[in-house]
């Protein structure tokens, strides 16, 4: 039997080599998940690997009366209905591991970006303007670092964070003393982590109880001299709270690369706060990573259609 596997969302062809190389599977690529090709396809295809920009609806999941899995080739699951893909018996896949470099190496761009006020200076300068003194910033050595959740990701920014000189505290009640030890952090509430950072970064997924974590209260709660850097998920931080934040100086900056609706709308008051960094969902954005979240996802579905594996489903338990 041949398996087809429907690709959307400019998902790294090179990294489906364990796909596109298996003679018992076709793989169908296409750029517009909203066209004749896509939906004509999608109700053949076996497997469906997206990134974000598909909506995997329950809609789009009905048309598919053939699909057994839907890969997609990041963490997060925000764009795919898992309920009703479990309803219909369709294993979902994720790639949690292979972007986890590049997604701690862009939040600690963020920090030195928002902390050296590069952005606002390279704007300057390409504006003919020469504004030495006004883009005077803060050094990383010596500051304390706040992070809000510490799995792969949290970890990974500890770990870089220290090589800058930083003291780590770490907020996350799914994490031990222990691990937090190997991290070189110290494990800590939230509220010290409002109260005593310098820095906070978020790396928590979007939940019910993550939604709007970071409120007014929150903000209100931090160092005037603090900043938030969140490469996580957008709707941790409420944006017309933070907007107010950086406007009446509540906190000095803060650096964002994901947004509660993306692409930002252009009515979003975060376009004229001060002293914040606007990045567009680039975490995973390097080529070792792209090529690295499809090779994982393609060797589940692989497995999948091969021996009907779905262990490593994000629903497998549900699926029995």
């Amino acid at each position: 039997m041949t398996h087809r596997v429907l690709v959307t969302d400019k998902v790294a062809l090179s990294g489906l080599y364990p796909l596109s190389n298996h003679r018992d599977v076709t793989v169908i690529a296409v750029d517009d998940s909203d066209g004749r090709e896509f939906i004509s396809e999608l109700a053949r295809a076996h497997a469906l690997i997206v990134r974000s920009a598909t909506d995997v609806s329950a809609d789009l999941i009905g048309r598919a009366g053939e699909l057994r899995a839907i890969g997609r080739a990041g963490v997060g699951l925000d764009n795919v209905d898992v309920a009703f893909a479990t309803s219909r018996g369709v294993a979902v896949f994720n790639a949690p591991g292979a972007n986890t470099v590049a997604a701690a190496e862009l939040t600690i761009g963020l920090m030195l970006a928002v902390a050296r006020r590069i952005t606002a200076g390279e704007a300057s300068v390409r504006a003919n303007r020469w504004e030495r003194n006004a883009f005077t910033g803060v050094e990383l050595k010596g500051k304390t670092l706040g992070l809000i959740g510490a799995g792969r990701i949290g970890g990974e920014v500890a770990t870089r964070s220290l090589a800058f000189g930083m003291e780590v505290i770490v907020y996350d009640p799914y994490l031990d003393d222990s691990r937090a030890a190997e991290l070189g952090a110290r494990l800590v509430g939230l509220d010290e982590v409002l109260d005593h950072s310098d820095f906070i970064s978020i790396h928590v997924p979007l939940t019910e109880e993550t939604r709007g974590m970071l409120g007014g209260d929150a903000l209100r709660r931090m160092k005037s001299s603090a900043h938030v850097i969140n490469a996580s998920r957008g709707g941790v931080i409420d944006e017309s709270a933070l907007s107010l934040a950086l406007g009446e100086g509540w906190i000095a900056g803060a650096a964002l690369d994901v947004f509660a609706t993306e692409p930002l709308p252009p009515e979003s008051p975060l376009r004229e706060a001060p002293n914040l960094v606007l990045t567009p969902h680039l975490g995973a954005s390097t080529f070792e990573a792209q090529e690295g979240v499809a090779t994982e996802v393609a060797e589940k579905i692989v497995s999948l259609l091969e021996t009907g594996d779905k262990s490593e489903a994000v629903n497998a338990r549900e699926l029995v």
